[in-house]
């Protein structure tokens, strides 16, 4: 009777530390600035020095160190637009893609570490007057679930003002 006891709470023992001990998401890391845990990149505005392509297809590149295999892959990227020709509003920021100005204006990332600003105006685009901007998210855990992304959804952050998003990231406009 003794031993089947004994048994009993070795059981229990081994139950408890195997449920106890185990920690598949090992040590959390110093938390951040409102416990961000991660870097969030954004560029400065973007002056397109010349446009490449033909009438309909017109893109210029950027060198984006930041854009790297893992941030576009698992991360978020939103990129924004403000024209100089733009009638409706000239002080409007418009997230890509949009259209305007007569014309579809987007971004795609055709190689890591670049991203591409697109427009299929039939003339050639402004070079002055017209500025891009993009905003990267990594998509690693710490990141997604900080402090302050994690109540929000890419759907959400796709959705908010170029206004909003800098003021929930904390960017500087």
């Amino acid at each position: 009777m003794k031993t089947k006891i004994s048994i009993i709470y070795l059981f229990i023992a081994f139950t408890a530390l195997v449920f106890t001990g185990c920690n598949n998401e090992g040590e959390p890391g110093p938390a951040g600035q409102d416990g961000l845990d991660a870097t969030i990149y954004y560029s400065q505005w973007i002056t397109p020095t010349a446009w490449m392509g033909t009438s309909g297809d017109w893109y210029f590149d950027v060198n984006a160190p930041d854009l790297t295999e893992d941030i576009v892959e698992n991360g978020v990227i939103l990129a924004y637009v403000w024209l100089a020709d733009d009638i409706y509003d000239a002080t409007a920021v418009r997230p890509l893609p949009a259209y305007a100005v007569g014309a579809n204006w987007s971004f795609l990332i055709s190689e890591y570490e670049s991203i591409e600003f697109t427009s299929d105006m039939i003339s050639k685009p402004l070079t002055a007057g017209n500025h891009f901007r993009f905003i990267a998210i990594p998509g690693n855990v710490e990141t997604l679930k900080s402090a302050s992304l994690k109540s929000v959804s890419e759907t959400e952050l796709r959705s908010m003002t170029y206004k909003e998003v800098c003021k929930f990231l904390n960017i500087p406009e």
